[in-house]
C-alpha cells in the first residue's frame, strides 16, 4: 500500500494504481489487463457525462482526463457493467467488475478516494453468483457416494474441507496449522494448532486470512497463491471436517516450510505446501474416475474445486435461507457486513452453520 501523501489526490488515478501494481510485483500481463478495463471504464464515464460538464471538472489544462473515476457513482458503475453484457460472457463481465472493485478498494484504502462505488454493485452481482442453470447439479447423497470412493487421507481432507467451507482453492492452500482450531482432536497434542488470536474464543474453526498475496511473505513463507477474500473470515468446522483433518494430520509428513502449512504434498512435492494446481489435479483425478470430469468438458459438465464452492453455496443457502451468513462464509460481503457477523459470530455464524450444514460422510 502506498504511503506517498503527495499522491493522495493523483491527477491520473488509474496510472497511480497501475504504478502501485508494479511496486506490488504484479506481472505485466496482470497490469495490462487492469489497464485495459480501467481505461475503458474511464472513457465510458467520460462519454456518459457528455458535454454538459465543464472542462474544469474533468480535464487539466492540457486536456488530460483527471479524477473521472474518482467522481464516478455507483450508477456509473452499474451502467458500465450493464454495457458489457451481450458483448461478453458473464464470466468476463464478472472479471471486469472484479478489476474495477479492486481498483476502488485500493484507492479508498490509500486515501485517494473517499468511497468505493463498486461495493453495492458487487453485492448485487453476488446475489446471482453460481446460478448457472446449465451447471451439473449434484445432490448431497450423490456427493456422499463420490466421497466414499476417496480414501487417501490428504485427498479426502482437501475435498471435504472445500465442500463444507466454500473456500477458494488458493485459500485452502494458504492455510497453516495456526489457522486450524481443533482443541478436542488428538492432533492438538501433536501439533501447535489454532494459535491465531482470532481463534482463542472460537474453537473448532478455520481462520482464512485476507492478507495472502502472490510473491509476498506470510508467516515466514513467500506465497504462490493469493486469497481473494475481502477480509479475514472465521469459518466453523463440524465433526466431519475435524475427523478428516485429524486423519490427515496423523500421517502428515514434516513440512519443508517453517510456516507449517496444513496441506502438504505426499508425492513429488513431498513436504512442500500444496499448490492450487495440485489441488485441481487431485479433484480432477477423483472426478474423472467417478464420471464427473471429461477432457474438453466445461463448467456445465466437469466437477472442479470451484464446483465445490458452487455446491456449498447452493445447498447451504437453500437450507438456511440466510444469504448473509453464506456470503460471509464465502468472503463475499463488504467490511461493514463482515464486522456485523464477526461481532455476533457465535449466535449468527456458528449457530446457523451447525444447524444447517449437510452431512457427507
Amino acid at each position: 500500500m502506498s504511503s506517498d501523501t503527495e499522491s493522495l489526490d493523483p491527477a491520473d488515478p488509474v496510472g497511480y494504481f497501475l504504478e502501485d501494481l508494479t511496486y506490488h510485483g504484479k506481472t505485466d500481463r496482470t497490469k495490462r489487463s487492469y489497464e485495459r478495463v480501467l481505461r475503458r471504464f474511464e472513457s465510458f464515464v467520460t462519454d456518459r457525462r457528455g458535454s454538459g460538464r465543464s472542462d474544469a471538472d474533468d480535464t487539466t489544462g492540457n486536456g488530460t482526463t483527471t479524477n473521472v473515476t474518482a467522481r464516478a457513482t455507483h450508477r456509473d458503475c452499474m451502467a458500465f457493467v450493464h454495457s458489457l453484457r451481450g458483448d461478453h460472457a458473464e464470466s468476463t463481465v464478472a472479471s471486469y467488475a472484479a478489476y474495477l472493485h479492486r481498483y476502488y478498494t485500493y484507492m479508498t484504502q490509500v486515501g485517494a478516494f473517499e468511497s468505493n462505488p463498486m461495493t453495492l454493485v458487487m453485492e448485487e452481482m453476488d446475489e446471482s453468483i453460481d446460478k448457472d442453470p446449465a451447471r451439473r447439479e449434484i445432490d448431497v447423497p450423490a456427493m456422499r457416494a463420490f466421497l466414499d470412493r476417496v480414501r487417501h487421507p490428504l485427498h479426502r481432507a482437501v475435498i471435504v474441507t472445500l465442500l463444507k467451507t466454500g473456500m477458494r482453492v488458493g485459500e485452502l492452500c494458504n492455510l497453516d496449522l495456526r489457522d486450524v482450531s481443533m482443541p478436542g482432536s488428538p492432533a492438538a497434542s501433536a501439533y501447535d494448532l489454532g494459535t491465531r488470536p482470532a481463534l482463542e474464543s472460537r474453537p473448532d474453526s478455520l481462520y482464512v486470512t485476507g492478507d495472502a498475496r502472490v510473491g509476498e511473505p506470510l508467516n515466514g513463507e513467500i506465497r504462490s497463491a493469493a486469497n481473494k477474500r475481502k477480509r479475514e473470515t472465521v469459518i466453523p468446522i463440524d465433526d466431519e471436517i475435524e475427523r478428516v483433518l485429524t486423519a490427515w494430520l496423523a500421517i502428515r509428513p514434516d513440512a519443508v516450510s517453517p510456516a507449517e502449512p496444513l496441506f502438504i504434498g505426499t508425492a513429488g512435492s513431498w513436504g512442500e505446501r500444496l499448490d492450487p494446481e495440485s489441488v485441481r489435479h487431485i479433484v480432477e483425478e477423483h472426478a474423472r474416475d467417478h464420471g464427473w470430469y471429461r477432457t474438453g468438458g466445461g463448467a456445465s459438465e466437469n466437477v472442479t474445486p470451484h464446483y465445490f464452492r458452487h455446491f456449498f453455496t447452493t445447498h447451504l443457502r437453500d437450507r438456511t435461507g440466510d444469504r448473509g451468513v453464506v456470503k460471509y462464509l464465502r468472503g463475499d460481503v463488504a467490511e461493514d457486513i463482515i464486522d456485523t457477523y464477526t461481532h455476533n459470530w457465535g449466535d449468527q455464524v456458528r449457530a446457523t452453520y451447525e444447524s444447517h450444514i449437510y452431512e457427507l460422510l
